[in-house]
């Protein structure tokens, strides 16, 4: 099991203490975290109530969402939840990506991919990402090479975190078509 590393400190200057930040940790650390610090303000009653009664049976019928590790419905994503919506959209862009690209989509797809890298919310995910970028540019004169780069890529992600790598040739299959044994039909 990975070491949990420390907190990013997001502020730009540097100086202020980093707060707990739902996207750089999963949900069951940053609600033990909120939990210990809630404890330690003084009078938890004095705490302003977050939402009226029916936002709050709202959230609790409002299910659509897929949030298996753990969050409630309707709250931010953490880390895992984030990164797994992340990892969808990007092989979906890529599964979407043209067989035959010109010149301007090479460049745009480069150019999302590096200002992914410097924009996405949790810090360290940001910096390794980017680090990726610079071993293993995007490769981009088809649909398949850049299905297939950033197959490489989640999977290099994969093993830092001991997670299992993906088939890379099923990625058309996983994201695209659907599979064969027609169980997304």
């Amino acid at each position: 099991m990975p070491t949990a590393e420390p907190l990013p400190n997001h502020h730009q200057n540097g100086k202020e203490p980093a707060a707990p930040c739902r996207t750089c940790m999963d949900f069951k650390s940053w609600s033990k975290q909120q939990r210990k610090s809630l404890s330690t303000t003084t009078g938890t009653a004095s705490v302003a109530k977050a939402a009226s009664d029916s936002e709050v049976a709202y959230r609790k019928t409002d299910s659509s969402d897929d949030r298996s590790s753990g969050s409630p419905p309707n709250c931010p994503l953490d880390k895992e939840q984030l990164g797994r919506y992340t990892w969808g959209l990007l092989h979906t862009m890529a599964a979407y990506y043209p067989t035959t690209p010109t010149d301007a989509d090479e460049r745009n797809v480069r150019t999302f991919f590096t200002s992914f890298s410097k924009l996405y919310p949790c810090e360290y995910c940001a910096k390794d990402f980017q680090q990726e970028l610079k071993d293993m540019p995007p490769e981009t004169k088809s649909q398949h090479s850049l299905s297939q780069w950033l197959c490489r890529i989640h999977n290099r992600v994969n093993v830092k975190l001991g997670k299992p790598e993906f088939d890379c040739t099923k990625v058309n299959e996983r994201w695209r078509d659907g599979w064969l044994d027609g169980s997304c039909d």
